[in-house]
């Protein structure tokens, strides 16, 4: 039975690398099922791939094959690696921090490097800088097409030897959370941060009460403001910046109808620190 492929790069859409890599698919099976993650990560950008893919990938069906390139080492000696999540999906991608967030948060039940011997679109073994569509995408197509299962992507190793970038975990003082703004909501600009809604709940606030905000760049205060906990944007009138519980149900700031992230020059990574706490009775009464 085949199962989806789904493609994610940093390539844009502006010139034909993706159309390759479609075709290369198609070449190993005419009536595979192709679909787009994205193709807008930010170049050379590890971290937001690992993001978007834990964005997305549990709400495939079992089996559905992802392939990840984005891969700022491509030629290098970094592995290139085809993964089996503990939910049965499988990722295909660099082992280059790609799978941070999957294995940190649905687990990886096994790993394979990829046998270049085996799995290479034939005629390209010359070719160094176009692993998307020499390895990833062919290897990819062959897995979602049966026409080679897990064991025959390559020799196994050791899932807890994929490669992780660094984390920086959220912290609870008994008065604050305080974690890391991972990614933004591109399109609209909202801050998603790493702070759990569970762990946001330990500060007991209520929807409708107040937030304090404190944004910080390594030790530069960007943002401090007292903001709404609101379920969505529709309880905030438009241009008033709210915090709500994303669709990975961790802590986000926003403004209704507008780009946070713009408003305030806001960027992404562990060195932007967010810190929550419940406002003081004076401030939301």
């Amino acid at each position: 039975m085949r199962s989806a492929l789904v493609l994610q790069t940093d390539f844009g859409m502006a010139d034909g690398a993706v159309s390759a890599m479609y075709g290369v698919a198609l070449g190993v099976c005419p009536d595979l099922r192709i679909c787009d993650l994205t193709h807008e990560i930010p170049p050379y950008d590890i971290w937001e791939a690992s993001y978007r893919l834990i964005q997305t990938i549990s709400y495939w069906p079992k089996d559905t094959v992802f392939v990840s390139v984005v891969d700022p080492g491509v030629g290098s000696s970094r592995r290139s690696v085809c993964v089996r999540t503990s939910g049965g999906h499988y990722v295909i991608t660099p082992d280059n921090g790609t799978l941070t967030h999957v294995k940190r948060m649905l687990g990886i039940e096994g790993a394979r490097i990829i046998d270049e011997s085996v799995n290479r679109l034939a005629g390209s073994t010359q070719s160094y800088t176009f692993y998307g569509r020499d390895v990833y995408v062919y290897t990819g197509a062959r897995l979602a097409a049966g026409i080679i299962d897990f064991e025959g992507v390559g020799p196994a190793f050791d899932p807890a030897e994929v490669v992780e970038l660094p984390i920086v975990e959220p912290t609870f003082d008994g008065e604050r959370v305080q974690g890391t703004i991972d990614v933004l909501d591109v399109r609209f600009g909202s801050l998603w941060t790493n702070i759990s809604r569970e762990r946001f709940d330990q500060l007991g606030v209520g929807y409708g009460q107040r937030v304090e905000v404190t944004i910080e760049a390594d030790t530069r205060t960007v943002y401090r403001n007292f903001l709404t906990y609101a379920r969505s944007f529709s309880e905030v009138f438009v241009g008033e910046p709210l915090v709500y519980a994303n669709s990975l149900d961790c802590m986000a700031v926003a403004i209704n109808q507008g780009s946070f992230a713009k408003a305030y020059g806001i960027g992404t990574g562990t060195s932007w620190k967010i810190t929550l706490r419940k406002a003081p009775r004076l401030v939301y009464e």
